[in-house]
């Protein structure tokens, strides 16, 4: 089969690679039908995540029918139509119980590698560095799927695949951002980053109640996107963020503050930005954790800092004075894709939001290296490639 190799930083390459097949009874096998490149992946694809191998398939963000399906699985039939989540969940350990899927306890064969850099290990997750178990990716056209009797929700109307697509990560990743910020009628929430993922932080955080929600980003085509969902929006390259936030909340700052950026954050002070990354170039610092140092400056005292950016291991000058002198409540998470996929696929089905207004290209899977170099480089106005294998 074809599938979407990562070949070294800023390589990736679509190669013959072998056919997945049933390793365990609670395997199920699936043809890939779309699939799409995250954020996440450009961390993989930029060489910031240790771990990855030289052919490693990429890609978490995939959904299509099910071809195979061990004999240990009962609720998915060959010819099902599903999206599978990106965390693989084993849906029996004390954390899936709790419904803290993303760092199940026995889907990481390599739990001992990522002890080493996290202190305890998350759950496997596809196409994500050995760190994270060396799972094939959905970059592909088939792909095999561990514990398919947990994961995958099935399909069973007429919906297109890109109406949920994004149940598979990046629609309940911004939704759990939302909801991890307690939010309450009157709350102004501010949401770092206007990529796909901080797009569904704003929408869920209007759909939860918030009175506004502002976006804050550089590329003005983005910021486009963000106001036609009802946010206010801050270009930080053009006015001084936290001064903006202070105005618009009478000096309090926001209730809640939401980090959908991560470890590549860029800055527009120019001295900061060459500090850090100078740090993460001599790998004295592995993040660059500029809007997250941002947001917990600004959000109001006793306010939530939500963390849903990609974060890899260490940072620098984190402000943990003003998390703790001012009552500040730091909340932080992979998605816990699994416990979000049936109430978030109720209200695409019920119209509340259709998630295929984040994508802006469509390319064919053996074009995945140019849809790479569209998204990290922001050509084309490129917010969110769809890859048809």
């Amino acid at each position: 089969m074809k599938a979407n190799c990562w070949m070294g930083r800023g390589n990736v390459e679509v190669r013959e690679v072998p056919d997945p097949r049933i390793l365990n009874g609670h395997d199920a096998v699936v043809r890939v039908t779309s699939t799409a490149i995250c954020g996440s992946d450009l961390h993989l694809y930029d060489g910031f995540i240790p771990t990855m191998k030289k052919g490693d398939i990429l890609g978490h963000e995939f959904m299509g029918e099910v071809v195979e399906v061990g004999p240990s699985v009962r609720n998915l039939h060959v010819g099902d139509r599903v999206v599978v989540p990106f965390p693989i969940a084993c849906g029996r350990c004390a954390a899936c119980g709790l419904g803290l899927y993303s760092v199940c306890e026995n889907s990481n064969p390599n739990a001992g590698l990522a002890e080493k850099f996290l202190g305890h290990s998350p759950a496997g997750a596809f196409g994500h560095s050995h760190m994270l178990g060396g799972y094939p990716g959905g970059q592909a056209e088939y792909a095999r799927v561990p514990f398919a009797d947990v994961g995958p929700i099935k399909i069973e109307d007429g919906l297109a695949d890109e109406q949920v697509l994004f149940l598979s990560d990046i629609l309940p990743a911004g939704w759990m951002g939302a909801e991890m910020c307690d939010i309450k009628p009157g709350d102004v929430i501010a949401v770092w980053g206007a990529g796909p993922v901080g797009q569904f932080a704003v929408a869920g955080a209007y759909l939860m109640g918030a009175e506004q929600v502002v976006c804050i980003d550089r590329f003005a085509y983005r910021l486009r996107i963000a106001e036609r969902a009802g946010a206010t929006t801050l270009d930080y390259e053009e006015v001084d963020v936290r001064d903006a936030l202070l105005d618009l909340t009478a000096g309090r700052g926001p209730d809640a503050c939401i980090d959908a950026v991560g470890m590549e954050a860029h800055y527009a002070n120019p001295a900061l930005y060459a500090y850090d990354r100078t740090k993460q170039a001599t790998r004295l610092e592995t993040d660059r954790p500029y809007a997250l140092r941002e947001a917990v400056m600004t959000c109001r005292n006793g306010g939530i800092v939500a963390v849903i950016g990609l974060y890899a291991g260490f940072l620098d000058k984190f402000p943990m004075g003003a998390v703790m002198n001012r009552s500040l409540t730091l909340k932080a998470g992979q998605c816990h894709v699994q416990r979000y996929l049936k109430p978030l696929l109720t209200r695409i089905r019920e119209g509340d939001i259709d998630p295929s207004f984040v994508i802006t290209h469509r390319l064919p899977l053996d074009e995945a290296p140019r849809g790479y170099q569209l998204f990290r480089d922001k050509q084309d106005e490129c917010n969110k490639v769809v890859l048809t294998p």
